[in-house]
């Protein structure tokens, strides 16, 4: 059941809708959100409704009377969308769409709208398609009401109930989930496959974590362009741009550092408030690479003056799919935005400016100083029957100074515990 194209030409007028359950801290926040994804699937947002409520409706999410002023504010303003901010039951649906006669839809599928409009390659196109099909198997009749009293825009990609072909039964939907999870698990078992060849080189893996636009993608680039991973940099560049979600691939890419340490540096989807847990797990496979690292690199955008909230939300994210014991380092982004000082580092955190490629050789050292803990500075006295070792670890040590003496090559060398001990009987100091 090949989904019809994310967005029609129409123009879309959107009221946003939220509930405030007991003061929540980030709700304005939430709103604002919001607004921010409903303008990436390019709608216009003409207006705002809230409540403060102790718990949600069950029948219409919002009160009653609320649901009234909703109806007035929407024919007002001459909106054609009413998006609420947090997932509607399969009954909230129905009812909101019967009371109100407009087209509803929930933060889900705002969000699975912009994840599929990004998605690049076939897994991503697999994970986002799976998301929405399990999004739509208890929602079909609302859907399908939905669908069919506006056709156009955002909302699962709809051109109307006929051509998206929501008609298909419980079953045939379920089969269509369970065929397209196959071809997903034959790309996991092949990227599996790869992370257990990258372990067997036995080279460290950073992670690019953090909330979305961030500039996860930007600080790859910079390091890529600056320590020039195998192949040029404009070959092996990330997609990076000021946008939510820009990246959805999971990017892996060999940082040669100049004194033989090398690591591998991964990028992938950032993280956002609210994320569909059908999302979450359509893309767990994908989020393994976080879960798998040495080090995780937590990109703040420190230019945005809630970034403590956006941290608190990548945080929350990374406990969700089980990551919570991995050290982490904070990269403060965007700080040239904010007017401060940089590159300046404290402790675990950095504060720089990627675009403009300040901080980036301060990150990668702060970056050292947690996955090369095992390296051991020594001296070696090699024979010159032994050139092999000579080689070895002149491609994989950093040699400080070579001497030749008469019992043969000296080594000044920084190397990895491993190889100290493989060679020990050749250390002399």
């Amino acid at each position: 059941m090949k989904q019809p194209e994310l967005l029609e030409t129409i123009d879309q007028r959107a009221v946003l809708v939220g509930v405030n359950l007991n003061n929540q801290r980030d709700f304005d926040y939430s709103m604002e959100e919001l607004g921010n994804l409903a303008e990436a699937c390019g709608v216009e947002v003409v207006g705002q409704l809230t409540q403060n409520m102790e718990r949600v409706n069950k029948s219409h999410y919002i009160g009653t009377g609320k649901v009234e002023e909703l109806a007035g504010l929407y024919r007002g303003l001459e909106a054609n969308l009413i998006i609420f901010n947090d997932e509607l039951s399969p009954s909230q649906l129905r009812n909101l769409e019967a009371d109100l006669e407009c087209k509803v839809i929930d933060r889900t599928i705002l969000i699975l709208d912009i994840f599929e409009k990004r998605a690049k390659t076939r897994e991503a196109q697999l994970q986002v398609e799976v998301a929405q099909l399990q999004y739509m198997l208890p929602r079909l009749v609302g859907l399908r009401e939905s669908l069919g009293r506006q056709s156009g825009g955002v909302g699962l990609k709809n051109r109307g109930a006929g051509e998206t072909k929501l008609e298909l039964d419980r079953r045939r939907i379920e089969e269509k989930i369970t065929a397209l999870n196959k071809e997903l698990e034959s790309l996991v078992f092949q990227r599996q496959t790869q992370r257990k060849k990258r372990k067997k080189n036995e080279l460290p893996v950073v992670s690019l974590v953090g909330y979305t636009n961030a500039g996860k993608s930007t600080i790859m680039n910079a390091m890529i362009e600056r320590f020039g991973a195998a192949g040029s940099a404009e070959e092996k560049s990330v997609f990076e741009k000021d946008m939510l979600f820009a990246t959805l691939e999971t990017s892996v890419r060999n940082i040669q550092l100049e004194d033989n340490k090398s690591f591998l540096l991964t990028d992938t989807v950032g993280f956002v408030s609210k994320l569909p847990h059908h999302l979450v797990k359509a893309f767990r496979s994908t989020l393994e690479e976080v879960a798998e690292a040495d080090l995780l690199i937590h990109v703040v955008d420190f230019a945005n003056e809630k970034y403590d909230q956006l941290i608190e939300i990548t945080e929350n994210t990374l406990k969700d799919i089980g990551v919570t014991d991995i050290p982490t380092v904070f990269a403060y982004n965007k700080c040239d935005l904010a007017g401060r000082d940089i590159p300046e580092v404290k402790e675990n955190g950095i504060y720089l400016a990627a675009k403009p490629r300040i901080g980036i050789d301060e990150l990668v050292d702060l970056i050292k100083s947690f996955i090369f803990k095992d390296y051991v500075r020594c001296e070696m006295l090699i024979p010159y029957d032994q050139g092999q070792v000579v080689s070895y670890l002149n491609e994989h040590a950093d040699i400080q100074a070579t001497e030749y003496e008469n019992e043969g090559t000296r080594l000044t060398l920084e190397c990895r515990q491993k190889d100290y001990d493989r060679y020990r009987e050749y250390v002399i100091g």
